[in-house]
Parts: structure tokens; C-alpha cells; sequence
């Protein structure tokens, strides 16, 4: 019986190794970056030198769903990063708003949608990309409705998809809401680990990234291999893995910047939900498929895509390993070997020293040290969301309120990012 119980608990403490080490890797490819190449990734992006429209023909396409509280400061950020006014595509999709009366005023093409049946961000950009076929372009940009786009980073992402034809995905960070509590601080710091520092790591170490959401650009041959149209809503972790597998994989561009906003309190839970939803669907679904491929077709880099997917949500990562860690524990105290013990305490040291050594660099000026301790309650906050996941996990679309912008008092709805995938055409 002690025998049986220690190979399970050496095998658990090997899986678990397994992500806490490529954490490692690529969070310390990130921290030892030299100064000049920190002064690259935060480059100034307000230089005027840097906000010239890119020198491709480039379309942007803003898929939105009532987004009459936010679509302003979206195109207001994008217009002087384009050539004309016309290349930036609104698709009003099903709203029932002043979504397309606002963004007309701007003089950007916007096309409306209405389909009570196929709804959703995927229906949107895939009517947005049968728009653009009359005319294509060279390179096709997607901005989330509910976005800031950094001064520069359309021209940057476009001119880097044209030169390496593959799809590029911006630095996408997340603005906290007004009065954020220990909860949205934390959340902050995971989102800057997921969408800056790893992503960092990768590109340091020759590797693909995982495509994030908004700030994506793609050549256009590239982007009509996929089909984006489902009855899901996108997901656009799928579609990374979608095109990698066509030869086509993610590259990071640290220099370009698209910030998003948590929402408050009323709708984080959902908003996590589903983030969180859709990454262990698709590691659980998709993991198989990417080591079937890289063994097959002899290509590290989708060895290294299927290792950074296997990397589970960070408040996850610390659960499963306390769990483990527990049961370890005490299983060496009643007599089974120390070993899985040992293991399990590297992985740990693995994972505390990624998070505090990505905040030390990279979000020491906006999150307080203090704001850390509060880590165990946000672990506590997280266990009903994952329990959520193995009862009933969030894969199609559904409408949620989002809370005012911190300067309106309009309440702003949009439409949710689901779990789903289903991207290759083949």
C-alpha cells in the first residue's frame, strides 16, 4: 500500500514539475534581460516618431456589441495610427445601442449585423473578413471595442506580421477599476505574468506565444486559413494553436501595448470565469493534438507552444500544489519516501520566485508589496470557480453587464468571451 501510494505521489510531483519549471524558464528568460533590452520593452510609445501609419495596407477590424460606453476612446486611440479614417471596420454586432451612430461620427467604415441565431465575437470578424475579401488587405489587425491602443503599436504589429507572415500578438494588459480592491490587484499582477512577462520569455528564448485576444495582427493568406465563424464564441487561444499547426506560429511584440479594463466587483467573477474556463478546456483538449504534431512534423517550437499551454492558471498552479504538497506531507510523516516531497519543494520555490521576481520588475510601481499578502484570501476566492469548471464550465456565448467606466455613469455591456474552439477549417 505505501509502495502504491508513493509512485502516485511521484508521478503527481513530476506532472506538477513539469509546468513549474517551464514557468521558470520563461519568467527567467524575462527577469535577466539586460537594460538596453528593458528600455526597448518599455518603449515610449507617445514618441511621434513611433505613431506613423504603418507603410502596409493594413485594415483594422473592432468587432462590438453595445459598446456605445467605450467605442469612443477606442477609435479615438486608432485613427491617428491609420492611414485613413476608412481602414478602421466597426462591425455592429446585434446591438441594440448607439454602438454604430457613435463610431460613423469618427468616419470608419462600420457595417451592422443582426442574426438572433449566430452571435457572438466569431460571427462578427468572420462577417467583418468577408467584407474586407471586395478589397483585401495585406494585413488584418483585431482590436476588442472596450480597448486603448498604445500610440504606435499598428503600424509596429503590422510591419512585423508582413515580415515574418505570421500572426502577431501585442502586449495586452488589463487597467484596473475604479477603487480596485485586493482582488483586482492580484488579478493584475496574474494578467501581467500571463500576457507580458511569459510571452517576454518566450520571444527571448526563440519561441511562439500563445495568441492572447485583442491586439492580434495577420497576413491576410494567414488569417483566411482558419475559419472564425462557429456557434461558440472565439477563442482566440484556439485559433493560436489552430494556425501554429498550419505553420503560421504566434510571435510576441513586447513594443506594442493594447490595454483592456477588469471589470468591478458585480462582474469579475463571471469575467475569470470565463478566462479561466477556456484555458483548461482548450490544455485539456488541445494538449494531445499539439505533441502529436510536434513529434510528427519535428518542430521543438510546437513542443515549447504545448509546454507554455500545459501552464495552468497561476492561482490554479499554487492550489494544485499545496494540494500536493499536503498530501505529500503527510504521507512521508506516516512512512513513504521523502522524495515527492522534495520535488514538490523545488516546484514551489519555481513558482514563488516567478511571481515575485515578475512583480519586482515589472509591477513594483502599481501593486504594492502589501497587496501581496492578501494572495491566500484570492486562492480562497478562486476554489468555486474551478469547481465551477468540473460541474458546468462557461463554452457559449452569453451577455453580462459591465460595470460603468470609472468617469461615466453609463452602464456598458458587451459581449463574453467564451470557452470554445473549432477554428481549422480542415
Amino acid at each position: 500500500m505505501i509502495l502504491l501510494v508513493e509512485i502516485i505521489l511521484l508521478a503527481i510531483a513530476l506532472g506538477l514539475s513539469i509546468p513549474c519549471a517551464f514557468l521558470g524558464l520563461e519568467c527567467l528568460a524575462a527577469l535577466l534581460s539586460d537594460r538596453a533590452q528593458r528600455s526597448t520593452l518599455k518603449t515610449d510609445l507617445a514618441d511621434p516618431g513611433n505613431s506613423a501609419a504603418p507603410d502596409v495596407k493594413t485594415a483594422v477590424l473592432v468587432p462590438a456589441h453595445n459598446e456605445a460606453a467605450s467605442i469612443e476612446k477606442t477609435l479615438e486611440t486608432l485613427l491617428p495610427q491609420v492611414a485613413a479614417p476608412e481602414s478602421i471596420v466597426v462591425i455592429a454586432d446585434n446591438c441594440t445601442d448607439d454602438t454604430a451612430a457613435i463610431a460613423r461620427q469618427y468616419g470608419v467604415t462600420v457595417i451592422e449585423r443582426q442574426d438572433s441565431q449566430r452571435w457572438g465575437k466569431g460571427y462578427a470578424l468572420d462577417y467583418g473578413l468577408q467584407h474586407l475579401e471586395v478589397n483585401p488587405p495585406e494585413i488584418v489587425i483585431l482590436v476588442d471595442a472596450d480597448c486603448s491602443v498604445a500610440q504606435g503599436t499598428i503600424g509596429r504589429i503590422a510591419r512585423l506580421a508582413k515580415f515574418s507572415n505570421r500572426p502577431i500578438q501585442a502586449t495586452y494588459l488589463m487597467e484596473q477599476p475604479a477603487n480596485p480592491g485586493s482582488k483586482d490587484i492580484i488579478s493584475t499582477l496574474a494578467v501581467t505574468v500571463k500576457n507580458l512577462v511569459r510571452p517576454y520569455g518566450l520571444l527571448r528564448l526563440g519561441f511562439p506565444c500563445l495568441l492572447t485576444g485583442s491586439g492580434m495582427a495577420f497576413p491576410w493568406q494567414v488569417i483566411r486559413l482558419v475559419s472564425l465563424a462557429n456557434s461558440k464564441a472565439t477563442d482566440d487561444i484556439q485559433l493560436g494553436i489552430d494556425l501554429a499547426l498550419a505553420g503560421h506560429p504566434p510571435l510576441y511584440c513586447p513594443q506594442g501595448q493594447v490595454m483592456g479594463r477588469l471589470m468591478g466587483q458585480a462582474s469579475a467573477k463571471r469575467q475569470r470565469s470565463r478566462w479561466e474556463h477556456v484555458h483548461l478546456e482548450t490544455l485539456l483538449t488541445q494538449t494531445p493534438r499539439l505533441i502529436r504534431a510536434a513529434i510528427a512534423q519535428r518542430r521543438y517550437e510546437l513542443l515549447a507552444l504545448t509546454l507554455e499551454l500545459c501552464i495552468p492558471p497561476l492561482s490554479l498552479l499554487v492550489m494544485l500544489w499545496l494540494a500536493a504538497t499536503g498530501s505529500a506531507l503527510l504521507a512521508a510523516f506516516l512512512g513513504a519516501s521523502w522524495l515527492p516531497l522534495f520535488i514538490l519543494g523545488v516546484a514551489g520555490l519555481i513558482i514563488a520566485a516567478s511571481i515575485l521576481g515578475a512583480w519586482a520588475k515589472f509591477s513594483w510601481a502599481e501593486i504594492p508589496a502589501t497587496a501581496l499578502l492578501a494572495m491566500p484570501f484570492y486562492l480562497l476566492w478562486k476554489i468555486p470557480l474551478y469547481f465551477a469548471f468540473l460541474v458546468r464550465p462557461q463554452t457559449m456565448w452569453r451577455k453580462t453587464e459591465r460595470d460603468p467606466e470609472p468617469d461615466k455613469a453609463q452602464t456598458d455591456e458587451r459581449a463574453i468571451v467564451n470557452t470554445g474552439s473549432h477554428y481549422s477549417k480542415s
